[in-house]
C-alpha cells in the first residue's frame, strides 16, 4: 500500500481539472448557504420565523457540516477518486428535489410536535442529507489537490477561502436576487439542477464512462419529481388572484367566488380580510386601531402607522383629512394593496424602512402612532421594548395616543407577554388602557396623565360582520396581572421563549387550517 506521502506526490491533475475543482468548492459553498437560508424560509409558513426555527436550521446545518467533513475525509483516504465526490453531489441534488417536493406534508406532520421539536425534526428530515453530501467536498478536494505534504496548509487555506467566497456569493444571491423574484421551490430546484449540471460536466469530461448514465438517470429523476404537482392549496373554495414572493415571506391574495371576500395571506397565514363589494375590511383589528385612536384622541391631524398591512387603517385616516405617514419594511406590499385592496398610494406618504430605524431618525411629531407590525403571528421584538416605546413617545405630541395591535392571553400562566407589554408601556407612558378583542388585544398608551375616552365610538362605518365584536371589544377593558411579566428591553427581551406556547398554539391553528384535505 502506498504511503500518504507517495499518494499525494503522485497526484497529477490537469490545469483544467484543477480550475474545475476550485469552481466546485465555490459552488458547494454557495449551495450550503442557499439551502440554509432558503430552508428556514420554507419552514416559516408552518413554524414561523422565531428563534426556534433559525436555531433548528443553523443547528442542523452545523451538524450536517460536521458529518460531511468527517465522511469526506474518511472516503478520500480510502478511495481517493473524484467520481465518488460527484456522485455525492448528484445525490445531494436529488435529496434537495425530494425535500422541496415533500416539504409541505413533512412540515404538517411535524406540526403535531411542540414547535421547537417540530421545527428541528423537519429541518433534520428535509435538509440533513443534502447538506451533509455538500460538506463532503472540502476534505475530499484537499486530498485531491495537495501535491505534497508541505503544500497541504496552503491548499487548505486556498480551498477554505474559495469556499467562503462562494458562501458569500450564495448569501448575496439568495437575499437580493432569488427570494424577491422566484418562488422558494423554484430556487431550490434551480440549485439542485445546477448541482446536477456541475456533476454532469465532470462525468462527461473527466469521469469514468459508466458514471454518465447515473448522471442522466438522476437528471430524469429530478425532472420527474418536479413534474409531480402538490395538491392545489384551497382550490376547492378560493381562487388565487395574486402570488408574490418577497424577502418577508410569500404573499397571496385569495378571493371567495360567491361573496367576493378577499384574503391577504403572508406565508399561508391570513393577515386581513376584505369585502370587495362593500370596499370594507371584515377584520376586527382594522376598526379597533382606527377607532381607538379616534376615541381616545382630542384631535387628529397627523398619524404615523408602523406597518402598512394592506392599507386599510392608513386609508381610514387619510379619508378623514389626516396627514398619514406610513412605515413599511416590505416594498412589495404597497403594490399588492393598491391592486386588490383599494389603497391609494398618493393619499399617504410611504416610507420603506424598518419601523425602529425610522423612529430613531424621525424629527417630527404626530397626534397618533399606530403600531401594527407583524411577522406572521407575532410582532418583532425590537418594536416591543422600553427603548422602542421611548422612541415612540418622543415622536408623539404631549396629548398624543399610541395604539398597539397584539396577540395576548390573560390566563394565568399564559400571560407573560400581556404582563410584560403592560409593564413595559407603563415604564414609559403615564397611562395605559387595554381592550380585549378575544384574540387580538389592543393597548392604548399616552403621555397624558389620565387616558379617557373623549369621543363616542363611531360604529356607522363598521362592516356588519364585525359590528358585534367591535362593540364587545370597546366594552372589554381589562387589567394585566401585575405579578406577571417583566419590563422588556433591547438588552433582554425573552418574549419569544416565555410566550412560545401561545404563539405555537396560534400558529398551529392558522397553519393547520391551510392543510390540504
Amino acid at each position: 500500500m502506498k504511503s500518504l506521502s507517495s499518494l499525494l506526490e503522485s497526484r497529477n491533475l490537469s490545469p483544467g481539472l484543477r480550475i474545475f475543482l476550485y469552481l466546485t468548492a465555490a459552488f458547494t459553498g454557495a449551495s450550503v448557504m442557499i439551502v440554509e437560508i432558503l430552508g428556514a424560509k420554507m419552514l416559516a409558513p408552518y413554524f414561523g420565523t422565531s428563534h426556534f426555527v433559525w436555531t433548528a436550521q443553523i443547528a442542523i446545518t452545523l451538524i450536517s457540516l460536521a458529518c460531511g467533513y468527517y465522511l469526506g475525509g474518511w472516503v478520500a483516504d480510502r478511495s481517493p477518486q473524484l467520481d465518488w465526490l460527484y456522485r455525492g453531489l448528484l445525490l445531494a441534488a436529488f435529496f434537495l428535489a425530494l425535500a422541496t417536493r415533500f416539504c409541505e406534508p413533512m412540515c404538517f406532520q411535524c406540526l403535531k410536535l411542540p414547535m421547537a421539536a417540530g421545527s428541528l425534526l423537519a429541518s433534520l428530515l428535509l435538509f440533513f442529507a443534502p447538506l451533509t453530501l455538500l460538506a463532503v467536498t472540502a476534505p475530499f478536494l484537499v486530498r485531491m489537490l495537495a501535491s505534497n505534504l508541505q503544500g497541504v496548509g496552503g491548499q487548505v487555506g486556498r480551498l477554505s477561502a474559495i469556499s467562503t467566497l462562494g458562501s458569500v456569493a450564495g448569501t448575496v444571491l439568495i437575499g437580493y436576487c432569488l427570494i424577491p423574484f422566484f418562488p422558494n421551490s423554484t430556487t431550490m430546484y434551480l440549485t439542485a439542477l445546477a448541482l446536477l449540471a456541475l456533476a454532469a460536466v465532470f462525468f462527461l469530461v473527466w469521469g469514468r464512462e459508466k458514471s454518465v448514465p447515473l448522471a442522466v438517470a438522476l437528471i430524469f429523476a429530478l425532472v420527474a419529481i418536479r413534474s409531480i404537482q402538490a395538491p392545489p392549496r384551497g382550490s376547492r373554495v378560493f381562487s388565487e388572484l395574486a402570488r408574490y414572493n418577497s424577502n418577508f415571506g410569500l404573499m397571496q391574495v385569495w378571493q371567495h367566488p360567491r361573496d367576493h371576500r378577499r384574503y391577504y395571506l403572508n406565508d399561508f397565514l391570513t393577515q386581513n380580510t376584505y369585502d370587495a363589494d362593500r370596499k370594507q375590511s371584515t377584520a376586527l383589528f382594522t376598526y379597533m386601531l382606527h377607532g381607538l385612536a379616534r376615541t381616545y384622541s382630542t384631535n387628529i391631524q397627523s398619524a404615523l402607522c408602523i406597518g402598512l398591512g394592506v392599507g386599510i387603517v392608513p386609508m381610514n385616516f387619510a379619508r378623514e383629512g389626516v396627514q398619514v405617514e406610513v412605515v413599511e419594511i416590505n416594498p412589495e406590499v404597497s403594490r399588492l394593496a393598491a391592486q386588490y385592496f383599494d389603497l391609494k398610494p398618493e393619499a399617504i406618504h410611504l416610507n420603506l424602512a424598518d419601523g425602529r430605524a425610522f423612529l430613531n431618525r424621525c424629527e417630527r411629531q404626530f397626534d397618533v402612532v399606530v403600531l401594527d407590525a407583524f411577522l406572521g403571528d407575532s410582532s418583532p421584538t425590537h418594536l416591543m421594548s422600553r427603548e422602542a416605546f421611548a422612541s415612540i413617545k418622543r415622536v408623539l405630541h404631549p396629548n398624543g395616543v399610541l395604539v398597539i395591535n397584539s396577540f395576548c392571553d390573560f390566563e394565568e400562566g399564559k400571560d407573560f407577554f400581556c404582563g410584560s407589554l403592560d409593564k413595559t408601556l407603563r415604564s414609559v407612558f403615564p397611562s395605559v388602557v387595554i381592550h380585549d378583542g378575544g384574540g387580538n388585544t389592543f393597548f392604548v398608551a399616552s403621555p397624558r396623565a389620565e387616558l379617557k375616552q373623549v369621543h363616542e365610538p363611531n360604529l356607522a362605518e363598521v362592516h356588519p360582520q364585525c359590528l358585534d365584536s367591535v362593540k364587545r371589544t370597546y366594552a372589554a377593558v381589562r387589567q394585566a396581572n401585575p405579578n406577571s411579566g417583566r419590563i422588556l428591553t433591547d438588552d433582554f427581551n425573552p418574549v419569544e421563549y416565555y410566550d412560545a406556547a401561545n404563539r405555537e398554539r396560534l400558529r398551529r391553528v392558522l397553519a393547520s387550517s391551510m392543510e390540504p384535505d
